[in-house]
């Protein structure tokens, strides 16, 4: 009797690990997102430093499975108009460079300590963090998912022939870095970037009929775009 017991533990352990790396969608709603990982993310608090030198509040979700490598980076924007606030105002009278635009025509496009260009930015500096790996880019393009508008890029990586596929979005002043790399001669990670969509605070799935653009749509030079229904039609009104 003991013998096939053996087995049959032996084979439990055996499954457990395989359960564990099944590809399942993870939802945070507290980062307002929902992706498919390989078995559940560790979550590590960090931070980011922005284009204007402001450290911000980050978090990555990170994975790996037979070789790749799987991350979320969410970095909060939110909070740059204080932190652009408070330095404009340590600011000497007169130096425009510190103090950026708190009040006045440019308030939104510059803010207090270029906090509003940072947000502005954003996009184009996270990209510029990846080219700057030493890596051979062989894409790099304007996409969108879910309608959100992003950066897709892709790397071949000089030290190992690696694969990295990128998309990097932002959301209500929220940016996203979502990041594949895979060993040479694997698969390409397309399928990672494509299960990327976004959530609201109870957790619904969002996306829009229009092209959501963080730099008109979250600062409030346009509204935001209505979100789509099932089948891509409006929400129905309910009755009164």
């Amino acid at each position: 009797m003991r013998a096939p017991t053996f087995v049959l533990a032996l084979l439990l352990a055996v499954a457990a690990p395989a359960a564990a790396q099944e590809w399942t969608e993870y939802q945070n709603i507290q980062d307002g997102f929902k992706v498919d990982f390989p078995g559940q993310p560790t979550v590590t608090e960090s931070f980011w430093t922005t284009e204007q030198n402001y450290i911000l509040p980050a978090r990555v979700y990170s994975a790996e499975m037979g070789g790749g490598r799987y991350s979320m980076t969410v970095v909060d924007y939110s909070v740059i108009d204080r932190l652009g606030m408070e330095r404009s105002e340590k600011c000497p009278v007169g130096a425009e460079t510190c103090q950026g635009q708190p009040t006045g025509q440019l308030l939104n496009v510059i803010g207090p300590g270029y906090a509003r260009q940072d947000i502005r930015a954003a996009l184009v500096y996270a990209s510029f963090k990846y080219l700057q790996r030493d890596a051979k880019v062989t894409e790099y393009l304007w996409n969108w998912q879910d309608l959100i508008e992003g950066h897709q890029i892709h790397l071949t990586n000089k030290a190992d022939q690696s694969r990295t596929f990128v998309f990097i979005a932002m959301h209500e002043n929220k940016l996203y870095m979502l990041e594949a790399t895979v060993p040479k001669g694997y698969p390409e990670p397309g399928l990672f970037q494509q299960s990327l969509g976004y959530v609201d605070k109870n957790g619904n799935g969002i996306r829009y009929q229009e092209i959501y653009s963080n730099q008109f749509h979250a600062l409030g030079v346009y509204p935001v775009p209505p979100r789509a229904g099932r089948g891509g039609q409006p929400p129905a009104v309910p009755a009164r």
